[in-house]
């Protein structure tokens, strides 16, 4: 890399630290958009005119994505702002949770306080993080979270005066616990459904290919290597998933229990399931599920298309980038 400079945020046009790297992509720091990425110069420099302040947002929320994923320093090319463009804005309640978990990255311990306003002439703003991680345009939108954390009792004022300071609350820290299971932060995909010769193709051309284009890591328990009881592990894999993949697909032997059992044990963690289903089968499913929104499909062609728009559109892209994406 050249020498670090003090120049703007490409995205929202704040002061960033800047580096030029290789392969024409510039590294930045910066405050406004959550922390650090990189971004390939020729976006860079008609980023600031093309989009507005809303997609700015949806960019910047992709980003912390990111980083919760485990990216330290996302890319921003034309691949992802493609991405960013098919996004939905985050709901309100979730903008409020991204919020307090970011409240619990300032902290350093439980009881611990931090300063959310800007103090005269501070730099960076703290307030730039704030409007970041709940996707806000305004500054005015980023307090209304704030002040709706402190209504729910999530967080409260530790100090009064010209600088106020927060800290969590106890119920802060219990509904940040209740978040957790959800496994927002995962990148896998755990896949359950019916492991036969006649479905493999499924799997190699349909189901595997739709969630690695997605960005996320396709999980099947019988290609771990474990020494485990099976349904321990079949267990411990779903509670570590972002979210499911359940095939109802069967042969003339019947329905599969365990794909029943294994997608309705995620639904009882409100780990999202995607239902997919071999159209010709589909009527001989137990009637207890029909009413999901079922991709059925005819090839695994057919398949491997109508889940990457699924879990693109419900689960949001995920971090992984594999060879053949970037090749």
């Amino acid at each position: 890399m050249n020498a670090n400079y003090t120049g703007k945020c490409p995205i929202w046009q704040t002061p960033a630290n800047c580096e030029y790297a290789d392969n024409w992509m510039l590294w930045v720091n910066s405050p406004r958009a959550g922390g650090e990425f990189y971004i390939h110069q020729d976006i860079e420099k008609d980023i600031e005119g093309r989009y507005n302040d809303c997609v700015k947002a949806r960019l910047t929320s992709w980003l912390i994505e990111q980083r919760l994923l485990g990216v330290k320093c996302p890319k921003i090319t034309g691949t992802e702002i493609k991405k960013v463009l098919e996004r939905r804005a985050l709901s309100e309640l979730k903008r409020a949770d991204r919020l307090l978990k970011h409240f619990q990255k300032r902290t350093r311990y439980p009881g611990d306080s931090f300063e959310y306003h800007t103090r005269k002439g501070s730099d960076p703003d703290p307030f730039w993080q704030i409007m970041a991680w709940s996707e806000s345009t305004k500054r005015e939108e980023a307090q209304f979270f704030v002040d709706y954390l402190q209504k729910k009792d999530w967080t409260e004022k530790a100090t009064k005066g010209p600088h106020p300071t927060l800290r969590l609350t106890i119920a802060g820290y219990v509904h940040l616990a209740e978040l957790e299971k959800t496994n927002i932060d995962s990148s896998q995909a755990f896949v359950v459904m019916w492991f036969h010769g006649s479905t493999d193709p499924v799997w190699e051309d349909g189901i595997e290919p739709a969630i690695k284009n997605t960005g996320y890591k396709p999980k099947r328990i019988d290609k771990k290597e474990h020494i485990n009881k099976i349904d321990d592990e079949i267990i411990a894999e779903i509670c570590r998933s972002r979210f499911i993949v359940a095939d109802f697909t069967h042969g003339r032997g019947g329905v599969r229990g365990s794909v029943y059992y294994e997608a309705g044990f995620a639904h009882g963690l409100n780990i999202p399931v995607i239902f997919t289903c071999r159209k010709n089968a589909l009527e001989r499913i137990h009637f207890d599920t029909r009413q999901y929104n079922y991709i059925t499909w005819r090839n695994p062609d057919e398949l491997r298309q109508r889940l990457e728009d699924r879990i693109g559109a419900v689960i949001g892209y995920g971090p992984v980038r594999y060879e053949s994406e970037t090749s």
